[in-house]
């Protein structure tokens, strides 16, 4: 595919100076997984421009949004519940 085909998040996933994830950390099932995955890079990254929580966060919801359409019902609530375990860990109120 020529690089003005591609969308703009897959630029942005393949050579983002964000933080260092695990690729498989996105195909778990397990919601306290995936949330303690992302919490340990987002505390120990350095190349974060915002606090661990909203970095953690954002790498979250950009995943989601990046699925749109092609995440099941099933995995959407998965990484909302993943979103619970983040704030419960970082200290955040929940939504519920």
């Amino acid at each position: 595919m020529t690089k003005a085909k591609r969308k703009w998040s897959q630029e942005l996933t393949e050579h983002s100076d964000a933080m260092d994830l695990k690729e498989s950390v996105f195909k778990s099932d397990d919601p306290k997984k995936i949330a303690a995955s992302i919490k340990h890079f987002a505390v120990a990254s350095r190349r974060r421009k915002s606090s661990p929580f909203r970095s953690a966060m954002s790498m979250l919801s950009f995943n989601i949004n990046r699925a749109g359409d092609q995440l099941t019902k099933k995995k959407k609530n998965t990484f909302e519940q993943a979103k619970e375990e983040l704030r419960k860990d970082l200290g955040r109120k929940t939504k519920r």
